[in-house]
């Protein structure tokens, strides 16, 4: 009996390794450089002009800043490098988050993109012409994308190589299916762009109200897990207002514990993270 369930313990170990190695050669991952990884996050939040390297400066200034900060008030070299190490994670946090809100609100816009292009296809004007009218009659937030495809359009004539521009600027993963559809209506041609457009608008809608649903319903366990994760921080900066309070951190029990508080902090960040994540949608599409 004990050697089956050895067996069968090796069998299981074995398949879930396996399960681990296929998945890798199904989906395998490309990966990207970190600058570009940044750049797209930055032109997400709508700060194109700002460069992956501003970024990295200002979280660097933030963090010494706070690091030098805390020191002066505390005293103590061990809070000083842990707050100025969460000061260097603001910064990219903030440009996340806006990010993932400016993201939430073209979510509820592209549905009347992609209206004002089938009222402009039903009224017999040209793909390039749809889309470039858009810079005058589209949501206000997309305004500047589509004026930089009109006038992309206008100055190369090349429509493939514009909406290529396009997805760029708009870095968006509804903006990749929408344009990509435009590209394969005007390659494939045929009639039925409208009633795909009209289609299309209605998906995404239905698709924006149940996500915002979701995201409605899982912002408060969200928020109080924040919550619980920053409260021992705020304590401890709190307690940073007395020096005599934090004396005790500058000894090695100190920093052990910091360490271990951080640590701990970090895991549970990334676990509340992961499990109340909604899927994000990739840009597979790029």
């Amino acid at each position: 009996m004990g050697a089956l369930l050895g067996l069968l313990f090796g069998l299981g170990i074995l398949f879930i390794a396996r399960s681990f190695g296929s998945r890798d050669v199904r989906r395998p991952r490309s990966r990207r450089p970190a600058a570009e990884r940044i750049r797209e996050v930055l032109v997400q939040a709508g700060l194109d002009g700002v460069r992956p390297g501003q970024l990295v400066g200002v979280s660097a200034g933030a963090g010494i800043f706070v690091a030098f900060a805390l020191l002066g008030i505390s005293r103590s070299v061990p809070v000083a490098l842990a707050f100025g190490l969460i000061a260097c994670r603001g910064p990219w946090v903030l440009v996340r988050h806006r990010a993932r809100r400016r993201q939430a609100e073209l979510r509820m816009l592209w549905p009347d993109v992609v209206d004002n292009l089938a009222s402009a296809v039903r009224a017999g004007l040209a793909l390039p012409e749809a889309l470039a009218q858009l810079a005058e009659r589209g949501p206000s937030e997309l305004r500047p994308a589509f004026a930089r495809f009109a006038q992309d359009y206008r100055s190369t004539g090349r429509f493939a190589d514009a909406l290529d521009h396009l997805k760029g600027h708009l870095a968006d993963p509804v903006g990749d299916r929408i344009v990509e559809a435009l590209r394969i209506s005007r390659d494939v041609g045929g009639s039925d762009l409208g009633r795909m457009l009209r289609t299309l608008s209605s998906f995404l809608r239905e698709e924006a109200r149940i996500r915002a649903e979701l995201e409605t319903r899982q912002g408060w366990t969200v928020n109080g897990a924040r919550l619980a994760v920053a409260a021992p921080w705020i304590l401890l900066a709190l307690l940073s207002l007395h020096p005599t309070a934090v004396r005790a951190y500058n000894s090695a029990a100190g920093v052990f514990v910091l360490g271990l508080g951080a640590g701990v902090s970090v895991v549970a960040y990334r676990l509340m993270a992961r499990l109340g994540r909604l899927p994000s949608e990739e840009r597979v599409l790029r």
